[in-house]
């Protein structure tokens, strides 16, 4: 029964004590371990994590090629080195708190199907003033039809097994700025591997407390929205790409909107006044009444453009082989 939590963090000094205490008290019971993988915090987030000895700290070497993807990877090769004879991993977020019922819930669900890679539980968004966490956690309550659910990825963290995850090569695509959990469970999927969320309290969740719009466009301009076009780029290099049309979202949305821009560009080039302004005002008019709100509907109408534009940036970035391993620093071992 013995788990892993790799957590991986950037500048979570606010959240970070919680975080690992959750998962030190959870792996005391089970017998399992506990890593820190950190992405290079210019804050007190190491400082903060060298006051728990049992906690490995693994960081970043070169911080210049820190994003979601490595972060997570960085976690895993920081627990794969931490680990002794583990049977299972948790990635957990910096800024999440690991919710007493979970580990030993997702381990008893992933002995009971042992054609499921991984299982996480229900996300419990704490920050819900902001309109990017209140309406993920509509669209959760929106989505959620059963108790169990098959899941085509376990966004926000899970439960995995590592037999699964070494069978894999790597864990988690240096290269994507985001979506890093879609790239990993398409890979599972694609091994004949089944993923499942569970109804028990799984995290809650410290999200951005900034605005939806400021928001936006700070992950426009970090590279964030890159992740869009990374990971269908890492699907074409794969082969994966006819699948992953079927249930990337955000890639259908990204398409649309380029194909929007379009459109605009002509409307506005003929000189088609009232074509233009009808195409404007249509994705808006249509989003809010699918949202049932005008303020969720221009945010999705923002966030479905900041897709569009990670399409362009993402398709042409330069991509490192992902299963080379990240450079690290060991900063604690955790045996004291």
């Amino acid at each position: 029964m013995s788990v892993i939590v790799a957590i991986k963090a950037l500048n979570e000094e606010a959240h970070i004590a919680a975080a690992l205490e959750s998962a030190l008290a959870q792996t005391e019971a089970l017998g399992g371990r506990v890593v820190l993988g950190d992405s290079g915090s210019r804050d007190a987030t190491v400082e903060i994590a060298r006051r728990y000895p049992g906690v490995s700290i693994v960081q970043l070497a070169d911080p210049s090629q820190r994003c979601c993807g490595a972060g997570a990877q960085l976690a895993f090769q920081g627990a794969l080195q931490a680990a002794g004879g583990q049977d299972y991993l948790y990635l957990l977020d910096g800024d999440m708190v690991l919710q007493p019922e979970m580990l030993s819930a997702g381990i008893t669900f992933l002995r009971e199907h042992p054609g499921h890679a991984a299982v996480a539980g229900q996300v419990i968004e704490a920050n819900t003033q902001s309109i990017e966490f209140e309406a993920r956690a509509r669209n959760d309550k929106a989505k959620r039809k059963a108790p169990t659910e098959e899941v085509d990825r376990l966004d926000c963290g899970g439960l995995y097994r590592l037999s699964a995850l070494r069978d894999l090569g790597y864990f988690a695509d240096r290269n994507l700025h985001a979506f890093e959990e879609f790239d990993l469970g398409a890979r599972l999927v694609a091994k004949g591997w089944k993923l499942a969320r569970i109804d028990v309290p799984g995290v809650q969740h410290h999200g951005h407390a900034m605005g939806g719009l400021p928001l936006v466009w700070k992950r426009i301009t970090s590279g964030y929205a890159g992740g869009t076009g990374e990971v269908v780029r890492a699907a074409i290099e794969q082969g994966r790409l006819p699948k992953m049309l079927r249930g990337f979202s955000h890639l259908r949305h990204a398409a649309m909107v380029v194909a929007w821009w379009a459109f605009l560009l002509l409307s506005l080039l003929a000189g088609w006044w009232w074509v233009l302004l009808g195409a404007l005002a249509l994705p808006v008019a249509f989003l809010g009444a699918r949202r049932r709100s005008l303020r969720h509907g221009l945010y999705s109408l923002a966030t479905w453009n900041m897709h569009a534009v990670g399409l362009l940036q993402g398709l042409f970035r330069p991509r490192i082989p992902p299963r080379q391993p990240l450079d690290m620093v060991v900063l604690q071992d955790g045996t004291a």
